[in-house]
């Protein structure tokens, strides 16, 4: 039984190591489709932070906050997978022309602040608050409204 618990101790010890987060404002930390994304549609923000998480199974996620607010999500391969301008647009690049042009026409003068890849397709949120889904081919699935 005292050996199990060793075991056990040690086991979580290990885990808690492989699973630390390390902080930095190295560019180079990232993967290169990470920095040239950067690079492309922000490329006079400074970077405020990095956290490189570390899972156990060797995924690693990169999290980007820049000096203006911003939040940048990065999966392992260094595509993002989340953009939050806060209260800034997202740059149109970001974004599917389809869901552009939906929010241009439907939006009432709003913008896309902040759009999330998921499995199933985006979400967006809009400066007025209003989230939306849409597929992976750009149609409208699901709308939110904030009261």
């Amino acid at each position: 039984m005292k050996k199990f618990l060793i075991a056990l101790l040690a086991f979580v010890c290990v885990c808690g190591v492989a699973r630390a987060d390390k902080y930095t404002i190295d560019r180079d930390q990232l993967p290169e489709p990470a920095r040239e994304m950067l690079t492309k549609y922000f490329p006079k923000a400074k970077i405020g932070m990095i956290k490189v998480d570390r899972h156990l199974l060797k995924k690693t996620d990169y999290d980007v906050k820049l000096v203006n607010g911003t939040k940048i999500e990065f999966n392992n391969a260094g595509k993002w997978t989340s953009v939050d301008c806060k209260t800034r647009q997202v740059p149109d690049g970001l974004v599917m022309k389809s869901i552009r042009n939906y929010v241009a026409k439907n939006g009432n003068g709003a913008f896309i602040v902040k759009v999330e890849k998921k499995l199933k397709g985006y979400e967006i949120e809009l400066s007025d608050g209003v989230e939306m889904k849409f597929n992976l081919l750009g149609k409208l699935t699901h709308v939110e409204v904030d009261d």
